[in-house]
């Protein structure tokens, strides 16, 4: 397993020069949501707007771990993820965006329960990969960077990436049996 990327942890909003807008979450079944994100410019001004408005928008959502742009409204291939606050983290990168994000490498699936901010009311045991590397490009810069990480990190870029897919958990669940009534709402 590779040790964190110094870049990505290092990577602030505060890089990005704009200051970010919070946005409305869109939920399921929003067409937007199930429509495959466009490839962007890491470098343009809307894309750069974007991610400061993605992790805005993150950061002030109670438990949200990740925010991808279909869920605001944007068929893109966006997404923030910061899981360091979470309890079940062990490795982080702390708060970053990625753009045109993929999966290069993954390993030992597990199965876990997930929850979204666009299915509030529901949650899923979805099998992902424990250890993945993804490469995409950070905001603003277009430098293109690796992520290697393990456990709820890689469960959170997972989700995020099919997001920007057009797919939600729900689509990767095994069956009806394999989802649940959200306990505590959000």
């Amino acid at each position: 397993m590779s040790a964190v990327d110094p870049r990505v942890a290092a990577w602030t909003e505060a890089e990005l020069g704009v200051e970010g807008r919070v946005l409305d979450v869109l939920t399921a079944p929003a067409p937007v949501l199930s429509g495959v994100g466009e490839r962007v410019d890491p470098t343009s001004a809307e894309v750069v707007r974007l991610a400061a408005d993605l992790v805005a928008t993150m950061r002030v959502s109670p438990g949200c771990v990740g925010l991808a742009a279909p869920q605001v409204g944007v068929g893109a291939q966006v997404f923030c993820v910061d899981v360091s606050e979470h309890p079940k983290t062990r490795e982080h990168h702390g708060t970053f965006v990625l753009c045109n994000a993929e999966v290069v490498s993954s390993s030992r699936n597990e199965r876990a329960r997930e929850g979204c901010m666009s299915v509030p009311d529901l949650t899923g045991d979805v099998k992902r990969a424990g250890r993945i590397t993804v490469r995409g490009q950070l905001p603003g810069t277009g430098e293109e960077v690796e992520v290697s990480t393990s456990a709820f990190e890689a469960r959170a870029l997972q989700h995020e990436i099919d997001h920007c897919q057009g797919l939600l958990f729900l689509d990767r669940v095994a069956g009806a049996h394999a989802i649940y009534a959200r306990k505590t709402y959000l």
